[in-house]
């Protein structure tokens, strides 16, 4: 496929409520969305970077650095073969794999439209529908936090993930269980102990939880392995899992017992993939991350999580759970028994609502 012009659109999004985790309270979200022609044929993919580095060092302002200086030079306007041709020609830019991320799933996109077949067909995913959870930010006391629970359990979500950080942990997460004893539960640090103050939450251990995510540092593997043994609760990764090699290293070190997905954080669906079947050859089951996405990360997510080793269910909420207004035309909804429906119409099986694009743009450029 000759890549003929490539539109870069900047938008800021305002959330339903706003979203607070261990870096702070957000309440919109930035993200960029890569629009590729070739061919007579359009592909989206979506840049999942915020505007601030807390869950990583990208942000919207570098990706959109490197997408114009480094990777559009690398590929517009030549004949891009589909994602595995785009990876060679942009392995030598380090790190960045967010925006790597971004224009890789437009290149799916297009590949699934040329081949009239669906991301879910290409990947090999079997599953019409997946199973999927709510995630739970901090809110202001336990009170507020139950009945923010309550709402999602009356929207019928099944599984509730709760955001924890030092200070906001065992009671919060102690007061639901408490409230909800049968309901299938899981925590997400996102980073925010060490060791030593990893000991506080040794209680968590004792509340059937289905995992602890990433309680340690975003870059480590060997101090999670130490605190594993002394968890029967498994660890789950999602920081420090940025590619295929680093999967490996945590599952050999017995760092984790589940992993977490999120093709943005690992550079492409292709990688996210590669961990998956990694994962399935050894018997790990793994779960699909979210990133607040709009509904063509959404749809993208559906697909990767329709294969068979994606046991838990996912972080892919309804879009009613973040925006009023997306910015593709279908809205996933949550069926009655918590599961979204896997997109099944060619490439991404979504189309762009280009006014609710032009409403959230703050910024625009084309590239020929």
């Amino acid at each position: 496929m000759k890549l003929e012009k490539i539109t870069l659109t900047h938008l800021r999004m305002p959330l339903v409520s706003h979203f607070e985790t261990s870096f702070g309270r957000i309440f919109d979200r930035d993200s960029i969305l890569i629009t590729i022609y070739a061919e007579g044929l359009t592909g989206y993919g979506e840049c999942v970077a915020d505007r601030d580095p807390g869950y990583a060092y990208e942000t919207s302002g570098t990706a959109w650095h490197i997408l114009q200086d480094f990777i559009l030079p690398a590929i517009l306007g030549q004949d891009i073969d589909g994602p595995a041709d785009f990876r060679q020609r942009v392995k030598n830019i380090k790190g960045h794999e967010m925006a790597k991320a971004g224009v890789e799933m437009a290149l799916w996109d297009l590949v699934g439209k040329r081949e009239n077949k669906s991301l879910q067909t290409l990947f090999g995913g079997g599953k019409p529908k997946v199973d999927v959870g709510v995630s739970v930010g901090l809110q202001d006391s336990p009170d507020d936090l139950l009945r923010v629970v309550e709402g999602y359990l009356e929207d019928g979500y099944r599984r509730v993930k709760l955001k924890i950080k030092p200070g906001r942990d065992v009671g919060d997460v102690s007061a639901v269980r408490a409230a909800y004893p049968d309901l299938k539960l899981q925590v997400d640090a996102n980073s925010a102990y060490d060791l030593e103050t990893a000991q506080a939450i040794r209680p968590l251990d004792n509340l059937d939880l289905l995992l602890i995510e990433q309680p340690l540092s975003e870059d480590d593997l060997w101090d999670h392995h130490v605190l594993q043994r002394d968890f029967k609760t498994p660890l789950c990764l999602d920081e420090s899992i940025i590619s295929v090699r680093h999967a490996r290293q945590a599952l050999e070190m017995e760092a984790c017992r589940i992993v977490n997905i999120k093709a943005g954080r690992v550079g492409g669906l292709t990688e996210a993939v590669a961990i998956h079947d990694l994962c399935y050859t050894v018997g790990v089951p793994v779960w699909c991350g979210g990133m607040l996405e709009t509904g063509v990360g959404r749809a993208a997510n559906l697909a990767l999580a329709s294969l068979p080793n994606f046991l838990f269910p996912g972080d892919i909420s309804a879009s009613e759970r973040y925006y009023a207004q997306d910015i593709t035309h279908e809205r996933f909804t949550l069926n009655a028994d918590s599961t979204i429906d896997v997109p099944t119409a060619p490439g991404l099986g979504v189309a762009i609502n280009t006014d609710a694009v032009k409403k959230f743009t703050i910024r625009e450029e084309k590239f020929k």
